[in-house]
């Protein structure tokens, strides 16, 4: 489910419980499976804006991960249960999108942040710009998101 967070970014969740095969040797998610983590809210809020990476392919466009970015707080580990968050930072000329990995304490594991550039899909070009369908989904959630938090009068 996408919200609206305190800067009324569009923000999503998921929950995970840390499985066996993703711990190293000392007992610890190993670090490139964050990604994956993240990849697991970029999909909820991707879902909740209608632009799920199927509605990418048919809107003519690709989106690949140009620029990543992590913090390592505190680690992971087996059978831990955590919350990651995605929120949409930016979406005008690329998607910006910022990262939290809490434990069920709310104590914040990781941080990160990816970047994605839109590309068209039939010319393998970068656009200036993201795509009007993208622009009007992100609209339409935050405008529907606004009004459902208002109180009635």
């Amino acid at each position: 489910m996408v919200k609206l967070d305190f800067s009324n970014c569009l923000m999503a969740s998921q929950r995970i419980r840390i499985p066996f095969f993703d711990i190293d040797l000392a007992g610890i998610v190993w670090h490139g499976h964050y990604l994956k983590y993240f990849e697991l809210a970029r999909c909820v809020l991707l879902e909740g804006i209608d632009y799920s990476y199927r509605g990418m392919k048919r809107s003519g466009f690709l989106w690949p991960v140009v620029d990543t970015k992590i913090r390592y707080i505190n680690p992971l580990v087996l059978d831990q249960d955590v919350l990651v968050t995605a929120s949409l930072k930016e979406w005008e000329l690329r998607l910006v999108i910022d990262y939290r990995i809490m434990d069920k304490d709310g104590v914040v594991c990781t941080k990160g942040r990816t970047v994605q550039v839109p590309v068209e899909a039939k010319t393998k070009t970068l656009q200036l710009g993201s795509p009007e369908i993208l622009l009007k989904n992100v609209e339409n959630c935050i405008r529907a998101l606004s009004q459902s938090s208002q109180p009635d009068d």
